[in-house]
């Protein structure tokens, strides 16, 4: 009989072992069954995993095990995204190869995420850096190509003098690399592009059927990829540009500005600057020092706006009197429009920061709503409302939209030379996604550079492009590029001496399309398309917010790449998305103002003040606020020590009790001390239940009984409707109550009609409640009430109807006004019987003192008010 207390450690191994011995969890493809595929963001094997991934994982699997309660063949599978430049810097760091170190790490891993009791299809497991998976990428790859979805270009580049290697603009942060912290610096490259530009109208126009996304995500790939409808407008110059140009062109969004134009700015990479910059020595070196700084958008947002007057005039499009000068400026790209743009700084913050510099004009054109024309002014912030133009000339009075369209039939109808001045134009923020870097350790591009041939795809038959296992790390840079035989290789067309592409690929390519891998991992091509599109799309994904734009948006892209080489039929990878919170902790600091690890400080509490102290030399400790858990600040915890003293189920458990699951989840060691107790109250609820024998039927069942039985039915009714809507949270409060409702039943009277069988009934309820959340702690609950088979193959229990609805209903009773108790009644309780019921009551009878009351008021099902 369960008296003894629940031993964690042992039962959660003992489990551990019969699931994976029965292979409980693998997942047949040909199952009949309905499909559900639930999937969380694979993890990089940097050595632990952390109390997000306690969290990620947790959740996840809650939705695995249900669903297949719930009798669908569930394919919940795991696999490491491996490549990428930390293996690198420890290979440099530690003497290690990135093979060793990356491997020996997923090894550590893997069995810290066994430790959980994840109910994971570990034969489906793979990692980015096998040789098997990378060789089917290239395959992939190599069928883009030939459909001409890649392609070869030189392309200015964030390049990290440290790391050496290409950064994506989302890599530097103020101008500096993301791990090195070196100066960022602007190169000119060749580099391989996927045409993701090509898709631009395609996935924003999908972004409206993806319902099962939050709408922060959705917002943020929609502005990512920036849809903006506009006018491309040429302006003459006064005399020709250097490079022998007539006119500027330029796009905008805004052509009701117009006459609020003070200025023309050119990107530095406009090759008109360039042509400048050959005569010109400080324009030469602004431009320098532009390319030193990052071509993010933060980055030109944090960096003041500066520029050079290059001396060129243009004139004003509308008003050929205005001339406006040309200046090259800092904060316009060239990858976005034309790189020129016209500036009117009334209406751009951007703009009006360059004038105020400079001392250029700034003329409002946009009147806001009740403001009176004539004192109207812009000082230090731009109007960007809505509002009526004036001061334009043929415009004044009217709305903006009606403005813009009055320009552009205006400037369509003038010619230059033998075009328009003007033609509209849709552009997007979205750029093609470059793929090259300059590094070892990830995928082999699988191409050759013939100086016969030129660029030239390795044949199918040659793959995989395999990474050499001799290189060296002594100096900085590519190791591929001076390996001595490596790089050396037939042309795969003529057969002479060529070279190998020593760029491997960006890391999210390898992220783009492991859930399609998943579905037939070991498939001697990139998938199995019929089974791929079978299983997909991923019915619920869940991960960190982080990944909203990059990562979701190159696996859309990709999806629909692979649909184009038939490796799918669909577009859309992922149906559900769910990004959760963070994990969060105090921060300590010492007298020395270090940080400091929970372990190392002690905290008292009294009177409701907390303070620490350094538990080795008790000097006082400052405890900070409340933070995303992080090495670099010391407030972490190791999830396994969580488990070696709490067990797997404990920390599950909290994790995701706290608060709702999309919400920052604060740790704290009481938290998980809760938990803890409420594993063991559980136990020791199940023993008492198991030592009363189960005797009796429904229909014996009344009273408290009675009770139970409708208040368990009741938790699992809406625990599986929280399980659907991902209400982690929600299902353990009901569980909480439920062990109220079955303690309070336990610890009342013994003769009951029907009490064993509502015993029984509600403590199989309960552990089916807590399965998907407590596995271990649920399965030996199983055994000892009785259950047959494993609980993880169970069905998921019915919840009866008709214990669903209330017979009942409980009438607030007030007196005058105040209220002053409580009528328990049959719901379909006639208006006199109510009225009889309430008058019978003793506090009624002693506020009536013998008199009829003067009133007697009910409302039907909700109160009763007695006037005396």
């Amino acid at each position: 009989m369960a008296t003894e207390r629940y031993n964690a450690r042992e039962v959660e191994a003992r489990w551990r072992k019969v699931w994976n011995e029965k292979n409980v969890f693998v997942t047949q493809n040909d199952d009949p069954r309905d499909k559900y595929y639930v999937l969380e963001m694979f993890p990089y094997p940097s050595g632990r995993i952390h109390m997000g991934h306690v969290r990620n994982y947790a959740m996840g699997d809650v939705v695995a095990r249900y669903k297949r309660a719930r009798g669908f063949n569930v394919l919940h599978p795991m696999g490491w995204d491996a490549f990428g430049m930390p293996a690198e810097n420890a290979a440099m760091q530690n003497k290690v190869h990135p093979r060793d170190w990356t491997y020996e790490n997923i090894a550590t891993m893997r069995d810290q995420l066994k430790s959980m009791g994840l109910s994971l299809d570990w034969s489906r497991e793979f990692a980015t850096c096998d040789v098997e998976y990378y060789m089917q990428q290239q395959r992939l790859f190599l069928k883009f190509l030939e459909a001409g979805l890649v392609y070869r270009k030189k392309s200015k580049v964030n390049w990290d003098p440290v790391d050496m290697t290409v950064l994506a603009n989302e890599q530097v942060i103020d101008g500096r690399g993301w791990r090195s912290g070196a100066l960022v610096e602007q190169r000119e490259l060749t580099q391989w592009f996927f045409r993701i530009s090509d898709y631009s109208e395609d996935l924003l126009e999908a972004i409206e059927t993806l319902d099962r996304w939050p709408e922060k995500v959705r917002l943020m790939q929609k502005n990512w990829i920036g849809k903006s409808e506009g006018l491309r407008v040429r302006f003459e110059f006064t005399a020709p540009a250097p490079t022998g140009d007539n006119d500027l062109e330029i796009f905008t969004t805004r052509p009701d500005t117009l006459f609020g134009a003070s200025f023309m700015g050119l990107s530095p990479d406009h090759p008109i600057s360039a042509k400048l910059a050959e005569e010109n020595p400080t324009l030469k070196a602004f431009i320098d020092e532009c390319r030193r700084v990052g071509t993010s958008e933060e980055a030109i947002e944090k960096a003041e706006k500066t520029g050079v007057d290059t001396g060129l005039r243009v004139k004003h499009p509308l008003d050929s009197s205005i001339e406006l000068p040309v200046y090259v400026a800092n904060f316009i790209l060239m990858d976005y429009g034309t790189g020129a743009i016209f500036a009117c700084p009334a209406h751009d913050q951007r703009d009006l920061d360059f004038a105020r510099k400079y001392g250029l004009p700034v003329r409002p054109v946009v009147l806001p709503k009740d403001a009176d024309p004539a004192t109207f002014d812009v000082a230090e912030e731009a109007y960007t409302d809505d509002g009526t133009i004036f001061n334009s000339g043929f415009l004044d009075g009217m709305s903006i939209t009606d403005a813009k369209e009055a320009v552009a039939a205006k400037l369509e109808s003038v010619t230059i030379g033998n075009s328009a001045q003007a033609q509209r134009q849709i552009n997007y923020r979205l750029r093609d996604w470059g793929i090259s870097r300059q590094r070892y350790w990830g995928c082999p591009i699988p191409v050759v550079h013939c100086d016969d041939c030129g660029v030239v795809p390795e044949k199918s038959e040659n793959l995989p492009v395999e990474l050499p296992s001799d290189i060296d790390f002594d100096k900085p840079g590519n190791p591929l590029d001076r390996h001595p035989t490596w790089r050396n290789v037939a042309c795969p067309s003529c057969g002479k001496p060529a070279r190998r592409e020593t760029d491997t690929m960006d890391t999210f390519v390898d992220s783009s399309w492991y859930f399609a891998r998943f579905t037939a991992p070991r498939c001697e091509e990139p998938t199995e398309p019929q089974t791929a599109t079978d299983w997909l799309p991923v019915d619920q994904y869940i991960g960190g917010i982080e990944h909203a734009i990059l990562h979701l948006l190159y696996s859309r892209f990709f999806t629909r790449a692979m649909q184009k080489v038939g490796a799918v039929d669909l577009k859309e990878p992922f149906k559900g998305l769910f990004t959760q919170g963070m994990v969060v902790h105090e921060t300590y600091k010492g007298a020395d103002g270090k940080w400091l690890s929970p372990a190392e400080i002690t905290i008292s509490d009294s009177d409701g003040k907390r303070t620490a102290v350094h538990t080795q030399n008790g000097s006082a400790v400052e405890i900070g606020s409340i933070e995303k858990m992080s090495k670099s600040k010391k407030n972490t915890i190791d999830p396994t020590d969580i488990i070696d003293t709490y067990g797997a189920d404990t920390a599950r458990w909290f994790m995701l009790s706290d608060s709702p699951p999309e919400r920052d989840v604060i740790w704290t060691e009481e938290g998980v001390q809760g938990a803890w107790r409420f594993v063991q109250r559980v136990w020791r609820l199940v023993g008492e239940i198991s030592e009363i024998a189960n005797s009796g039927s429904a229909a014996q069942a009344s009273g408290a009984a009675q009770d139970l039985r409708k208040a368990a039915h009741k938790a699992l009714a809406v625990t599986s409707n929280d399980l659907d809507n991902l209400g982690f949270n929600r299902v353990i409060a009901r569980a909480y109550d439920l062990v109220n409702q079955i303690s309070k039943v336990l610890n009342g009277a013994t003769d009951v009609p029907g009490r064993a069988f509502a015993l029984h009934e509600a403590g199989r309820i309960l552990v089916q409640i807590i399965g998907p959340v407590m596995p271990h702690l649920a399965e030996e609950c199983w055994k000892e009430l009785g259950g047959e088979g494993l609980l993880c193959e169970t069905a998921w229990p019915v919840a009866d109807d008709s214990l669903l609805v209330d017979d009942t209903i409980i009438y607030p009773i007030q007196i005058n006004g105040k209220r002053r108790g409580e009528l328990t009644i049959a719901k379909e309780a006639s208006k006199e019987e109510v009225e009889a019921a309430t008058l019978a009551l003793d506090f009624v009878q002693k506020s009536l003192e013998g008199n009829a009351p003067k009133k007697l008021i009910v409302v039907p099902q909700r109160i009763v008010n007695v006037v005396v």
